[in-house]
Protein backbone atom coordinates (compact mmCIF):
# COMPACT_ATOMS: atom_id res chain seq x y z
CA UNK A 1 0.00 0.00 0.00
CA UNK A 2 1.13 3.54 -0.72
CA UNK A 3 1.74 5.55 2.43
CA UNK A 4 0.58 9.13 3.03
CA UNK A 5 3.95 10.67 2.14
CA UNK A 6 4.28 8.65 -1.07
CA UNK A 7 0.70 9.55 -2.05
CA UNK A 8 1.61 13.23 -2.29
CA UNK A 9 5.36 13.47 -2.91
CA UNK A 10 5.60 11.63 -6.23
CA UNK A 11 2.57 13.31 -7.89
CA UNK A 12 3.80 16.70 -6.70
CA UNK A 13 7.24 16.13 -8.19
CA UNK A 14 5.64 15.04 -11.46
CA UNK A 15 3.46 18.17 -11.44
CA UNK A 16 6.51 20.38 -11.03
CA UNK A 17 8.35 18.64 -13.86
CA UNK A 18 5.37 18.93 -16.20
CA UNK A 19 4.95 22.60 -15.37
CA UNK A 20 8.61 23.42 -16.00
CA UNK A 21 9.51 21.20 -18.94
CA UNK A 22 6.26 19.53 -20.14
CA UNK A 23 7.76 16.04 -19.65
CA UNK A 24 8.55 13.78 -16.70
CA UNK A 25 10.23 10.38 -16.46
CA UNK A 26 9.57 8.30 -13.31
CA UNK A 27 11.70 5.27 -12.50
CA UNK A 28 10.33 1.78 -12.02
CA UNK A 29 11.35 1.90 -8.36
CA UNK A 30 9.39 5.11 -7.78
CA UNK A 31 6.28 3.87 -9.55
CA UNK A 32 6.47 0.46 -7.88
CA UNK A 33 6.64 2.07 -4.44
CA UNK A 34 3.69 4.32 -5.23
CA UNK A 35 1.37 1.57 -6.52
CA UNK A 36 2.58 -0.91 -3.91
CA UNK A 37 3.97 -3.63 -6.14
CA UNK A 38 7.28 -5.35 -6.97
CA UNK A 39 8.82 -7.39 -9.78
CA UNK A 40 6.41 -10.26 -9.13
CA UNK A 41 3.50 -7.80 -9.18
CA UNK A 42 4.59 -6.41 -12.55
CA UNK A 43 4.83 -9.95 -13.90
CA UNK A 44 1.25 -10.59 -12.75
CA UNK A 45 0.10 -7.31 -14.31
CA UNK A 46 1.86 -8.22 -17.57
CA UNK A 47 -0.31 -11.34 -17.94
CA UNK A 48 -3.19 -9.10 -19.04
CA UNK A 49 -1.23 -8.48 -22.25
CA UNK A 50 -1.66 -12.16 -23.15
CA UNK A 51 -5.39 -11.44 -23.52
CA UNK A 52 -5.22 -8.51 -25.93
CA UNK A 53 -7.05 -8.65 -29.28
CA UNK A 54 -5.58 -8.02 -32.75
CA UNK A 55 -5.70 -4.42 -33.99
CA UNK A 56 -7.15 -4.61 -37.52
CA UNK A 57 -6.57 -0.91 -38.22
CA UNK A 58 -2.83 -1.18 -37.62
CA UNK A 59 -2.73 -4.38 -39.68
CA UNK A 60 -4.06 -2.46 -42.69
CA UNK A 61 -0.85 -0.40 -42.54
CA UNK A 62 1.49 -3.34 -42.05
CA UNK A 63 1.91 -3.15 -38.28
CA UNK A 64 1.23 -6.19 -36.10
CA UNK A 65 -0.32 -4.88 -32.92
CA UNK A 66 -2.69 -6.14 -30.24
CA UNK A 67 -4.66 -3.92 -27.89
CA UNK A 68 -7.80 -3.22 -25.86
CA UNK A 69 -9.45 0.01 -24.76
CA UNK A 70 -11.32 1.28 -21.72
CA UNK A 71 -12.47 4.53 -20.09
CA UNK A 72 -12.84 5.66 -16.49
CA UNK A 73 -14.00 8.77 -14.69
CA UNK A 74 -11.20 9.83 -12.36
CA UNK A 75 -12.19 12.26 -9.61
CA UNK A 76 -9.67 15.08 -9.21
CA UNK A 77 -8.34 15.21 -5.66
CA UNK A 78 -9.71 11.89 -4.37
CA UNK A 79 -8.60 9.61 -7.20
CA UNK A 80 -11.92 7.74 -7.10
CA UNK A 81 -12.45 5.69 -10.28
CA UNK A 82 -15.72 4.89 -12.04
CA UNK A 83 -15.86 2.78 -15.23
CA UNK A 84 -17.47 4.55 -18.21
CA UNK A 85 -19.50 2.85 -20.95
CA UNK A 86 -17.50 1.27 -23.74
CA UNK A 87 -17.59 3.03 -27.10
CA UNK A 88 -15.47 3.36 -30.25
CA UNK A 89 -12.24 5.28 -29.91
CA UNK A 90 -12.22 8.52 -31.88
CA UNK A 91 -8.94 10.36 -32.41
CA UNK A 92 -9.44 14.09 -31.72
CA UNK A 93 -8.95 16.66 -34.45
CA UNK A 94 -5.44 18.06 -34.90
CA UNK A 95 -3.83 14.93 -33.41
CA UNK A 96 -2.84 11.57 -34.95
CA UNK A 97 -3.02 12.17 -38.73
CA UNK A 98 -3.57 8.51 -39.62
CA UNK A 99 -6.85 8.06 -37.78
CA UNK A 100 -8.36 11.49 -37.19
CA UNK A 101 -11.42 10.69 -39.34
CA UNK A 102 -11.86 7.06 -38.21
CA UNK A 103 -13.93 5.68 -35.32
CA UNK A 104 -11.97 2.59 -34.30
CA UNK A 105 -13.73 -0.30 -32.59
CA UNK A 106 -11.47 -2.07 -30.08
CA UNK A 107 -12.22 -4.87 -27.66
CA UNK A 108 -12.97 -3.60 -24.13
CA UNK A 109 -10.69 -4.18 -21.18
CA UNK A 110 -11.27 -7.51 -19.51
CA UNK A 111 -13.04 -7.41 -16.17
CA UNK A 112 -9.87 -8.50 -14.38
CA UNK A 113 -7.82 -5.77 -16.03
CA UNK A 114 -10.35 -3.06 -15.15
CA UNK A 115 -10.18 -3.85 -11.43
CA UNK A 116 -6.47 -4.63 -11.21
CA UNK A 117 -5.02 -2.66 -8.26
CA UNK A 118 -1.88 -1.81 -10.24
CA UNK A 119 -3.96 -0.14 -12.96
CA UNK A 120 -5.97 1.75 -10.38
CA UNK A 121 -2.88 2.92 -8.55
CA UNK A 122 -1.35 4.12 -11.81
CA UNK A 123 -4.44 6.11 -12.74
CA UNK A 124 -4.47 7.76 -9.33
CA UNK A 125 -0.83 8.72 -9.87
CA UNK A 126 -1.70 10.22 -13.26
CA UNK A 127 -4.58 12.17 -11.75
CA UNK A 128 -2.26 13.64 -9.13
CA UNK A 129 0.36 14.51 -11.73
CA UNK A 130 -2.21 16.19 -13.98
CA UNK A 131 -3.79 18.29 -11.24
CA UNK A 132 -1.82 21.37 -12.26
CA UNK A 133 -2.56 21.11 -15.99
CA UNK A 134 -6.25 22.02 -16.02
CA UNK A 135 -8.95 23.27 -13.66
CA UNK A 136 -11.31 20.31 -13.74
CA UNK A 137 -13.39 18.48 -11.17
CA UNK A 138 -12.80 15.15 -12.85
CA UNK A 139 -10.83 13.53 -15.63
CA UNK A 140 -11.72 10.99 -18.27
CA UNK A 141 -8.94 8.42 -18.26
CA UNK A 142 -8.53 6.55 -21.55
CA UNK A 143 -6.63 3.30 -21.14
CA UNK A 144 -4.86 1.57 -24.06
CA UNK A 145 -2.81 -1.58 -23.37
CA UNK A 146 -0.64 -2.23 -26.47
CA UNK A 147 1.54 -5.05 -27.68
CA UNK A 148 3.66 -4.23 -30.74
CA UNK A 149 5.08 -7.34 -32.41
CA UNK A 150 8.12 -7.54 -34.67
CA UNK A 151 9.82 -10.10 -36.87
CA UNK A 152 13.07 -10.09 -38.81
CA UNK A 153 11.19 -8.67 -41.79
CA UNK A 154 9.76 -5.74 -39.83
CA UNK A 155 6.29 -4.91 -38.54
CA UNK A 156 7.28 -3.46 -35.17
CA UNK A 157 6.09 0.13 -35.52
CA UNK A 158 4.82 1.62 -32.23
CA UNK A 159 4.04 4.97 -33.90
CA UNK A 160 3.75 4.56 -37.68
CA UNK A 161 2.42 8.13 -37.80
CA UNK A 162 5.74 9.52 -36.56
CA UNK A 163 5.87 12.47 -34.17
CA UNK A 164 2.32 13.37 -33.14
CA UNK A 165 -0.06 14.68 -30.52
CA UNK A 166 -2.73 12.45 -28.98
CA UNK A 167 -5.14 15.37 -28.66
CA UNK A 168 -5.37 15.06 -24.85
CA UNK A 169 -4.17 16.96 -21.77
CA UNK A 170 -1.83 14.37 -20.23
CA UNK A 171 -0.29 11.48 -22.14
CA UNK A 172 1.64 8.66 -20.48
CA UNK A 173 3.46 5.48 -21.44
CA UNK A 174 4.26 2.73 -18.93
CA UNK A 175 6.63 -0.06 -19.94
CA UNK A 176 5.15 -3.44 -19.00
CA UNK A 177 7.44 -5.89 -20.82
CA UNK A 178 10.05 -6.22 -23.57
CA UNK A 179 10.81 -9.62 -25.09
CA UNK A 180 13.71 -10.25 -27.49
CA UNK A 181 13.41 -6.61 -28.53
CA UNK A 182 15.76 -3.86 -29.55
CA UNK A 183 14.74 -0.34 -30.53
CA UNK A 184 11.57 1.29 -29.27
CA UNK A 185 13.32 4.56 -28.38
CA UNK A 186 10.92 7.33 -27.37
CA UNK A 187 11.50 10.90 -28.50
CA UNK A 188 9.61 13.87 -27.02
CA UNK A 189 9.85 17.25 -28.73
CA UNK A 190 8.35 20.60 -27.81
CA UNK A 191 5.86 22.20 -30.16
CA UNK A 192 8.59 24.76 -30.94
CA UNK A 193 10.80 21.92 -32.23
CA UNK A 194 13.09 21.81 -29.19
CA UNK A 195 14.15 18.24 -28.25
CA UNK A 196 13.03 17.58 -24.68
CA UNK A 197 13.81 13.93 -23.95
CA UNK A 198 14.98 10.71 -25.61
CA UNK A 199 14.82 7.45 -23.70
CA UNK A 200 14.33 3.74 -24.19
CA UNK A 201 11.84 2.40 -21.67
CA UNK A 202 13.56 -0.80 -20.59
CA UNK A 203 12.53 -1.69 -17.03
CA UNK A 204 8.93 -2.73 -16.27
CA UNK A 205 7.25 0.01 -14.29
CA UNK A 206 9.12 2.94 -15.89
CA UNK A 207 6.60 5.70 -16.60
CA UNK A 208 6.90 8.61 -19.04
CA UNK A 209 4.48 11.54 -18.69
CA UNK A 210 3.94 14.45 -21.06
CA UNK A 211 1.80 17.56 -21.40
CA UNK A 212 0.33 16.64 -24.77
CA UNK A 213 -0.66 20.22 -25.53
CA UNK A 214 2.98 21.34 -25.44
CA UNK A 215 4.75 18.32 -26.91
CA UNK A 216 4.76 15.77 -29.71
CA UNK A 217 6.15 12.26 -29.32
CA UNK A 218 7.15 9.23 -31.35
CA UNK A 219 8.78 5.82 -30.85
CA UNK A 220 11.37 4.19 -33.11
CA UNK A 221 10.72 0.73 -34.62
CA UNK A 222 11.07 -2.43 -32.53
CA UNK A 223 13.17 -5.22 -34.01
CA UNK A 224 14.10 -8.71 -32.72
CA UNK A 225 17.48 -9.27 -31.11
CA UNK A 226 17.30 -12.92 -32.19
CA UNK A 227 15.89 -12.74 -35.72
CA UNK A 228 14.75 -16.34 -35.49
CA UNK A 229 12.30 -15.60 -32.66
CA UNK A 230 9.39 -13.21 -32.20
CA UNK A 231 9.81 -9.92 -30.40
CA UNK A 232 7.35 -7.66 -28.66
CA UNK A 233 7.07 -4.47 -26.62
CA UNK A 234 4.18 -4.22 -24.14
CA UNK A 235 3.16 -0.73 -23.06
CA UNK A 236 0.21 0.81 -21.26
CA UNK A 237 -0.72 4.16 -22.78
CA UNK A 238 -3.09 6.11 -20.54
CA UNK A 239 -4.31 9.62 -21.32
CA UNK A 240 -6.36 12.17 -19.41
CA UNK A 241 -8.82 14.77 -20.68
CA UNK A 242 -11.29 16.88 -18.69
CA UNK A 243 -14.40 14.77 -18.02
CA UNK A 244 -17.32 15.51 -20.30
CA UNK A 245 -15.20 16.69 -23.24
CA UNK A 246 -16.19 15.05 -26.54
Amino acid sequence: MVNAEQSTELPERARRALASSAVCLLTAAEVSAYVGTDAAGWADFARHWEELAPDPYAAERGTRRARRYGRFRLADGTGDLTPLPHRPFAQPQASNPLYVTVDRHFAPLTGAFAVDPVLRGLLRLLGGAAAGLADTGAWEAQVHPFRVLAEAGGGGEPTPEGLHHDGVTLVSALLVDRHNATGGRTCVVGTDGEPLLETTLSEPGTLLLGDDRRTVHGVSPVRPLDEGAPAWRDVLVATLIPAGRD
